[in-house]
């Protein structure tokens, strides 16, 4: 009986790490062509190739009163672009394309959005 339970919870242990997509990786936000937020944030794959981002310290802002940006694809190489604030409300930055010089990145009107 314990080598079985032993066994499940080594099935359950890989497959919900399987299934656990989040990482850490390099961000870089830019507003009015100045940087709001540089550093280490959590990359949060969702489908399509959409994704969100958020702080690495879970229960504090990505930048200012931003918690997460939300990067979702309505067409290739568009994508739709959001900020949810501390307060709950989530904003509308605007549309952005992939950068042609830098893959990682999206690039609004007046905003740039990119995770490495």
């Amino acid at each position: 009986m314990r080598r079985i339970i032993s066994s499940l919870a080594l099935v359950l242990f890989f497959a919900q790490s399987s299934f656990s997509a989040d990482k850490v990786v390099k961000c870089e936000i830019s507003s009015d062509n100045k940087t709001v937020y540089k550093g280490k944030c959590i990359f949060t794959p969702d489908e399509g190739g959409s994704f969100s981002l958020s702080n690495v310290k879970q229960q504090k802002p990505l930048f200012e009163e931003i918690s997460v940006v939300s990067v979702y694809l309505v067409e290739k190489g568009v994508a739709e672009v959001r900020g949810l604030t501390t307060s709950g409300i989530n904003s509308r930055w605007g549309e952005a394309k992939r950068s042609m010089k830098d893959k990682s990145c999206w690039e609004g009107s007046d905003f740039k959005v990119c995770a490495r």
